[in-house]
């Protein structure tokens, strides 16, 4: 396989639900954005920083007028991640911005649909037994 380099974006995501009467506001790391990179890992690097620098995530673009910067403070890790924290009216987020080489790829596939005579066998059947989750190998 060829080396193919990306950049990756993950936002630290908000949603506010309600639970029994209680405000609860959940954040998650979303992957957001996945740039293939035309050219090797210093291209994707420097890709990388440029998106950090300048990246704006939903968060705050949704409340942001013309002309609005946001406060940025970016930090290069040891392994070459960017961790930002961004803040801007009373609004605070932070993202993280990484280069990758794609590894592996593979299509979805889905299995054929299953006859009549399938489904009425499968209804009248005990349940198939669940997958085993994956382990190592020779692990059993």
């Amino acid at each position: 396989m060829t080396a193919e380099w990306y950049v990756l974006i993950e936002e630290d995501t908000r949603e506010t639900r309600n639970a029994d009467g209680v405000e609860l506001k959940l954040h998650r790391w979303t992957l957001v954005a996945t740039h293939h990179i035309e050219g090797g890992e210093a291209q994707a690097a420097a890709v990388a920083e440029d998106a950090a620098l300048h990246y704006v995530p939903g968060v705050l673009a949704r409340h942001a007028r013309p002309g609005d910067q946001p406060a940025r403070r970016a930090f290069l890790t040891k392994d070459g991640a960017w961790v930002v924290q961004l803040r801007q009216r009373h609004r605070e987020c932070h993202i993280r911005v990484t280069t990758a080489r794609l590894m592996h790829s593979q299509e979805e596939k889905e299995a054929p649909p299953k006859s009549l005579r399938e489904m009425l066998r499968s209804a009248l059947e005990a349940p198939q037994p669940p997958q085993k989750p994956w382990t190592p190998a020779g692990r059993a």
